[in-house]
């Protein structure tokens, strides 16, 4: 089959083959708790063991527990990786792991992310039982898209419950397995 995978029913996936970088910038964000630095510190300590260099940035949330799906509330990290010694934190990030989508509102404010920026977003937020939860979700899909991020929607509390009980207590890991593989 050449490029081709087959999987269940019958369609294809194109095999994708690694691309080697000189450098990346991933940041990871998340609601305060929900373990976006700690994920982020381990693919920064998997990295500099396989030989990369390495600087990691914490991103701290202005308050001391802030309320849940806030702006200003973003927890999370920065992590550079590069081929050579990397002696900074970077310019935009070339990836983002948010865990909802209001998340990467102060970073964006802040000036961290540029058109072509991936956006890995987590869409649980778009079945939500609230009505405002979801209308502000699909408000930021659309603003995200305009400011010309690479929006790709993933289903990781789904994912993430497939193997433990308590999504708030596991996504972490699974997102740094989703970025390990």
């Amino acid at each position: 089959m050449g490029n081709l995978t087959e999987i269940k029913g019958g369609s294809t996936l194109e095999k994708k083959h690694p691309v080697q970088l000189s450098e990346h910038i991933v940041e990871i964000v998340s609601d305060s708790g929900e373990g976006a630095q700690k994920c982020g510190q381990s693919l920064a300590i998997l990295s500099a063991k396989m030989g990369n260099g390495v600087w990691t940035v914490e991103i701290i949330p202005a308050e001391i527990q802030p309320p849940a799906r806030g702006r200003a509330g973003a927890s999370g990290i920065r992590v550079r990786i590069g081929a050579k010694k990397i002696t900074n934190m970077g310019d935009e990030a070339d990836l983002i792991v948010a865990l909802n989508e209001q998340v990467p509102y102060g970073r964006i404010d802040q000036g961290a992310y540029r058109p072509g920026t991936i956006l890995l977003l987590e869409n649980k937020w778009a079945t939500d039982p609230s009505e405002d939860i979801r209308q502000k979700y699909m408000a930021a899909l659309a603003d995200f898209k305009t400011r010309g991020y690479n929006v790709i929607e993933i289903p990781m509390e789904d994912e993430c419950l497939k193997i433990v009980s308590n999504a708030r207590k596991g996504k972490n890991m699974w997102v740094l397995g989703m970025l390990s593989n």
